[in-house]
């Protein structure tokens, strides 16, 4: 349920290759320190990354818990996708709504987040492919700089973990 199926350094990690291997034809993303900073920056080459996925015939859709409404919209709008904002993740009724935006079935879904307690366990109880990537900059709001010792162990024990899988 902590472990994503895919840690990643960025969403640009996110290739169609990666994609097609898993059959994944949408992607759920997060905002905040996955598409932007918290300065509402969004680093080079991720509009681009974006607009590529959608021309191979990649859905996307924002799933934000982010209630500022004018944040999530604009994001939305450089990269043209729809979007939800205060989604409630790790609940599962942003994840379906995102799903019924996207006309998609479960397995056909990526959600895409830097965040374990939101993102991945989310994806993970709607039985969708779950995509952790390493957070934009490690300025974050209180909460989440709460949660990020605990969440860097999870991740420490899932590289291990993994690493144990290959050596077999």
């Amino acid at each position: 349920m902590l472990y994503p199926k895919e840690y990643l350094s960025s969403v640009k990690d996110i290739s169609l290759e990666l994609l097609n291997k898993y059959n994944i034809k949408g992607l759920i993303l997060d905002v905040d320190n996955t598409l932007i900073n918290l300065d509402r920056k969004m680093p080079e080459g991720v509009s681009d990354w974006a607009k590529n996925l959608k021309n191979n015939g990649i859905k996307i859709c924002i799933l934000s818990n982010s209630n500022k409404i004018d944040k999530v919209g604009a994001v939305a709008k450089i990269l043209n996708v729809p979007y939800i904002f205060f989604g409630k993740k790790p609940l599962k009724s942003g994840f379906l709504r995102a799903k019924d935006i996207l006309k998609l079935d479960n397995e056909n879904i990526a959600v895409v987040g830097d965040q374990i307690f939101t993102d991945i366990i989310g994806a993970n109880r709607c039985n969708m492919f779950s995509i952790l990537v390493k957070p934009i900059e490690e300025k974050d709001y209180l909460i989440t700089r709460m949660k990020r010792p605990i969440e860097k162990l999870i991740i420490k024990n899932y590289e291990k973990n993994k690493r144990k899988r290959s050596l077999k």
